[in-house]
């Protein structure tokens, strides 16, 4: 059922669904931070009264309506809470990438003018301080933990709990305005504005509306049947779409718990914690998870290798169909229920899903292999496509319908087209209202009827209704023979390795295609110890002979079973080199959600594609490289490319 122009009850913005949670579930957790060893908990009705107090903190300090304010640092409550309060006082919430180096904040600083800044630390600070006098807006900056800032100049500079305790000394003179501003919000004033990862140029600032925030709220929590009682661990970028309509969308509209983790290197030991019972990760975390389940069966001994083989034999083909209602042989159901206790419940355990009624993966494509790895354990994992331009949800996979080759139906409320080029398109009510200052990019990606151009390439599957993404538009190409060049598939197909962390593979308008191959530094040096192979640095790993042939073989399985794909044949691996240095965020060759940078990767390394295409077996290669501490250096190496075995087509259709 859509919702009414002024909003679903009257909750016509955040501040309002704060307001009726704290009415309706005042008691209830809301929050949850653990700190020097100690869960920290607030109830919906103690965060009220402390964003209430940070709301007035904030109109002390001249806030006006319209104003930006840049919100950076980790998964906390007191940064969740900055959000809110900065929409209670009719501002702009612009959350950043705490990974992003000054330069980076520099920029969308300055393009969305924020006059405040709300940081998490020390670290965040010093970023913005180091680029302050490019700013020509920024006025004052409000920090949470005070640790190493005693000595600093507090002109500008202000600690986020005395500015509480300043809202809360003028609450009586500033709660009547306080009050207006809210009451004052409208179901299509801004919510928060997100800037995009900049996969192919700067990062767009999309501006998105209390309207789009809250019916893609309403709708997907309906849709998965989320509850007050869920619970989520908020580890994902504040910065990102997903995050913000999980940790805040979803969990205001519903009244669940969010949990933030006690630090980043923490949050798989808090997420076995928690046990949340809603549960979001991209697809590189459960290849994660993967690589390291798999070095720990390494290590174990004959007997529980033999048995987690065994048993996930039987889980992968009897798992899913147990978890979406199929029809499963008696036999098969007694072995199931055995691994239960043996293999799947601990494994489920040790990776903090125990208690996951609904799980997503999005972001970009899950490997077929990974999908079906966690249904099989009896993870209700399941796949989403989604955008920021959308408010996250485009299409949702029902129950009874998860493949690991579709991702799902429109969303409630959503429709699709496809284009004659092949392009998705949708409009929604979470459609975004623009590109902030950016009304040339607004217009090429939004028409006048409210069709958004995705810039992904796929098509609706006739008699099921599902929308199967081939690969981003731009990438998906042709071969010099005509035949289709889609790498994102080639390069999920990989990543399925342990030892792999990350591909990219070259072939438009070429006779065939090629790859440069991270290697999982992890893993392959688990694998380098058991086998008593010796190496100093990642570059020396990457480049021994050994290593070489463990990655052609991966390749060589992966030919054969992309071979399989009559559509996609042609995009078996001819050629590879392992890459030297692990394509880095901080190098440009990432995005800031770890999503690759295809064509700057291939105007950096042009002269390693150009040898993967020439015939040459090694090419000496120099590449510039930041360090840690933000001191730039250079690398050098000679890489050997190896030829990888294909399946001719003609072999491949004479096997069938």
């Amino acid at each position: 059922m859509a919702i009414s122009p002024q909003g679903a009850a009257g909750l016509h913005s955040i501040p309002a669904l704060l307001e009726r949670n704290a009415n309706l579930y005042g008691d209830r957790p809301a929050y949850r931070e653990k700190d020097y060893g100690i869960w920290q908990s607030w109830t919906w009705s103690e965060a009220a009264g402390e964003i209430e107090a940070l709301a007035l903190g904030l109109l002390t300090l001249g806030v006006a309506p319209g104003d930006h304010i840049a919100i950076i640092g980790r998964n906390r409550p007191y940064l969740y809470w900055s959000f809110v309060a900065a929409q209670m006082v009719g501002a702009v919430p612009v959350p950043l990438y705490s990974d992003a180096v000054a330069e980076e904040m520099q920029y969308v600083l300055s393009h969305c003018g924020a006059r405040f800044v709300i940081a998490a630390d020390q670290e965040q600070c010093d970023k913005v301080i180091e680029v302050q006098e490019h700013l020509s807006h920024f006025e004052q900056m409000i920090y949470v933990d005070p640790r190493g800032l005693r000595k600093y100049d507090h002109t500008h500079l202000h600690e986020f709990s005395q500015v509480q305790a300043q809202g809360r000394t003028a609450q009586f003179e500033l709660i009547d305005e306080l009050t207006r501003r809210r009451e004052a919000l409208g179901y299509d004033d801004v919510c928060v504005m997100l800037y995009t990862s900049g996969t192919t140029g700067k990062p767009k600032g999309v501006v998105l509306s209390n309207r789009n925030i809250i019916e893609t709220a309403k709708a997907s929590s309906e849709f998965d049947d989320l509850r007050t009682t869920d619970s989520v661990l908020a580890y994902l970028p504040m910065a990102w779409v997903g995050d913000f309509i999980f940790s805040i969308g979803q969990a205001y509209w519903t009244g669940f718990c969010v949990n933030c983790p006690e630090a980043t290197g923490t949050m798989y030991e808090n997420l076995h914690e928690i046990g949340p019972t809603y549960f979001f990760a991209p697809p590189r975390y459960f290849e994660e998870r993967i690589t390291a389940l798999l070095i720990r069966m390494e290590d174990a001994g004959t007997f529980k290798r033999w048995l987690f083989k065994t048993f996930m034999e039987i889980a992968r083909r009897t798992g899913p169909k147990l978890l979406d209602g199929e029809a499963v042989s008696l036999g098969d159901r007694l072995l199931y229920a055995l691994g239960e206790p043996l293999v799947y419940g601990p494994v489920r355990n040790r990776s903090g899903m125990s208690r996951v009624r609904v799980a997503y993966t999005a972001g970009e494509a899950i490997g077929p292999e990974i999908f079906d790895f966690w249904r099989s354990l009896g993870i209700n994992l399941k796949q989403l496509y989604g955008q920021t331009e959308a408010s996250v949800f485009i299409t949702q996979q029902p129950d009874g319908e998860v493949r690991a080759d579709t991702v799902g139906v429109p969303s409630p409320g959503v429709e699709i087209k496809i284009a004659d080029s092949g392009e998705v398109y949708y409009r929604s009510p979470g459609t975004f209202v623009e590109y902030y200052n950016n009304p040339e990019s607004t217009a090429d990606t939004k028409d006048a009827d409210g069709w958004v151009a995705t810039g992904d390439a796929g098509f609706i599957e006739e008699d099921s209704g599902h929308l199967r993404i081939i690969d981003r538009a731009k990438d998906v190409g042709k071969m010099a023979d005509g035949s289709l060049f889609a790498p994102k598939y080639v390069e999920n197909k990989l990543k399925f390795y342990p030892n792999i962390l990350e591909a990219v593979v070259f072939g438009a308008d070429q006779p065939r295609c090629t790859a440069f191959i991270n290697i999982d530094l992890t893993a392959v040096g688990n694998w380098a110890e058991r086998n008593n192979i010796a190496y100093a640095s990642y570059q020396e790993l990457a480049g021994h002979p050994l290593v070489l042939e463990m990655i052609q073989s991966h390749v060589e399985e992966t030919n054969a079973s992309v071979a399989q794909d009559e559509m996609l044949s042609g995009c078996q691996i001819h050629r590879f080199l392992v890459l030297h240095k692990e394509l880095d965020a901080d190098d440009g060759e990432l995005t800031r959600t770890r999503k690759v940078r295809r064509k700057l990767i291939g105007e950096k390394f042009v002269d390693l594609v150009t040898a993967l295409f020439d015939g040459s077996q090694s090419v000496y290669t120099e590449t510039e490289v930041t360090y840690e501490d933000g001191r730039k250096g250079k690398i050098t190496a000679t890489l050997s490319i190896r030829d990888a075995a294909v399946v001719p087509v003609g072999q491949r259709m004479a096997a069938e």
